[in-house]
């Protein structure tokens, strides 16, 4: 009988252990600095925020608008007003239902100066929001917007009487909820179990570990400890793929690699020698030495995008020529060798390779350059108050050309830190946000990517390949090129 109660007992013991497996165990490199997704947008919140938080669209893995807390929406015929309708039994992780003032709360505070959100330009054609019916909400544009349902993906809705807590205490309706942070150690978050779909989430909850070593993580997920690593490099990820209980999942990323220049600051104050930097660095070499040949070279949108992305080779200074950008540094009225500081991301390894093979490139062009490799909160510190010289980092990438180009490139826009001003690019880009034709727009866009590509204030370096490493048993889970996890919500864990 006593071997027959210590099988039973083992038997329950095993039985229960697939309930706490339930947790999905995941790796990062670094902690976010902040949790409010209307300000703080790293890679590192938004892993966390993306199954925090909901807008009233979604970006699937196939990089499509899909509804999310809006189940449905209307387009009048003139394109200035949008109709959405809520989903009934929406609600916040603290209990309240979601109502069309949150919606409306939530777009004004994206808009108001004193949030400073990112996203803030994307929503500038906005002249009234304001609640339609009892589960509605009525947008009206003071011109028509082509990318507007896709850019509405990113301004989610957050209930006001938390705003003032969100980076350390989020509040969502996603299909995770927040329940502890500890600094530089991990974010768990609980299912919620009120969530909207019904079904959904399949998973106990999240744990984000930080995990800063590299080697750490690879043997972490070799061994069972975690299940995910989000984001991998190219040499993990080859590494990895050849492990017998390891899954690597591949899609071609929209972030880039970039050198950032600031326009008001010598030397790049001078368009040609923001081309005399082009045409110094071989994209090529970066690929094969920074990413080990699992990028393709960049430019100013992202091969992802096919319906709207060019080839480099319709832009002339991607053609690597350092003897002409020595030329060029000279005609300019400048003094060689040109000395220059790169503010570099330092909690990213692949950034500060990056950096260090254009460091390389530029030496041999007629400049001299000095690397300041910084930790993450006083490079974005340094980067939001235009506080560099020139800089190397690692960007997203959006659905829409106008995601990246119109927050970006237009003057006054709200990551516009290069201080960059064309008129005429101004134009092609409000042309191209409103023009209904989609043949228009890509000829529009066509034409930015060739102004922008020589003598704009970024120097687009690579697209590498977004590498997500998970145990064979996480099943239901599909990489999304945004970088965002929301797909964890269909994820469970079992054969």
């Amino acid at each position: 009988m006593k071997l027959q109660t210590a099988a039973l007992a083992l038997g329950a013991a095993l039985f229960v252990l697939p309930a706490t497996a339930q947790v999905l165990e995941i790796a990062t490199d670094q902690s976010p600095v902040g949790l409010d997704p209307h300000v703080a947008t790293s890679f590192a919140t938004i892993l966390v925020t993306s199954t925090v938080y909901e807008g009233l669209t979604a970006i699937d893995s196939s990089l499509r608008v899909v509804p999310a807390l809006a189940q449905s929406w209307t387009v009048s015929d003139d394109g200035k007003t949008y109709r959405f309708q809520l989903r009934p039994g929406a609600a916040f992780h603290n209990g309240r239902a979601v109502k069309p003032e949150d919606v409306v709360a939530s777009i004004a505070r994206v808009r108001d100066p004193k949030t400073g959100s990112p996203y803030a330009s994307r929503f500038t054609a906005i002249t009234a929001a304001e609640p339609d019916g009892d589960n509605g909400v009525r947008i009206t544009l003071d011109q028509p917007s082509a990318p507007f349902l896709s850019q509405l993906a990113a301004l989610v809705i957050v209930p006001p009487e938390s705003a003032g807590e969100l980076a350390r205490k989020p509040v969502g309706t996603g299909p995770f909820k927040f329940r502890e942070w500890v600094p530089d150690t991990y974010i768990a978050l609980d299912k919620n179990g009120s969530y909207w779909e019904q079904g959904l989430p399949r998973l106990a909850g999240l744990k984000f570990n930080i995990v800063p070593e590299a080697a750490t993580r690879q043997l972490g997920i070799q061994s069972g400890t975690y299940r995910m690593l989000p984001s991998l490099d190219a040499a993990t990820a080859t590494a990895l793929g050849s492990q017998a209980r390891v899954k690597v999942l591949a899609t071609q990323d929209l972030a880039y690699s970039l050198i950032g220049l600031n326009t008001t600051k010598p030397p790049f104050d001078k368009p040609e020698v923001r081309e005399a930097v082009n045409m110094a660095i071989d994209r090529g070499q970066i690929v094969d030495a920074a990413y080990f040949g699992k990028a393709v070279p960049g430019g100013p949108l992202s091969p992802a995008l096919k319906d709207w992305a060019l080839p480099t080779s319709d832009f002339p200074c991607y053609r690597p020529d350092p003897a002409a950008a020595r030329r060029k540094l000279e005609a300019a009225g400048l003094q060689v060798p040109v000395k220059i500081t790169i503010n570099v991301l330092g909690s990213l390894q692949q950034v500060v390779d990056v950096a260090q093979v254009v460091q390389a490139q530029l030496n041999k062009a007629g400049f001299e350059v000095a690397l300041n490799v910084q930790e993450q909160g006083r490079f974005i510190q340094d980067w939001r108050g235009g506080n560099f010289q020139a800089f190397a980092s690692l960007n997203g990438g959006g659905t829409d050309p106008d995601d990246y180009f119109g927050r970006t490139f237009s003057t006054g826009g709200a990551t516009n830190v290069f201080k960059y001003s064309n008129p005429e690019l101004d134009k092609t880009l409000a042309d191209a946000r409103t023009a209904r034709d989609p043949a228009e727009r890509k000829r529009l866009y066509d034409t930015a990517q060739k102004t922008l590509a020589c003598q704009g204030p970024v120097v687009h370096l690579a697209y590498g390949t977004l590498f997500t490493a998970i145990r064979n048993d996480v099943q239901g889970y599909e990489p999304n090129a945004t970088r965002s996890l929301r797909g964890l919500r269909e994820a469970r864990i079992g054969q």
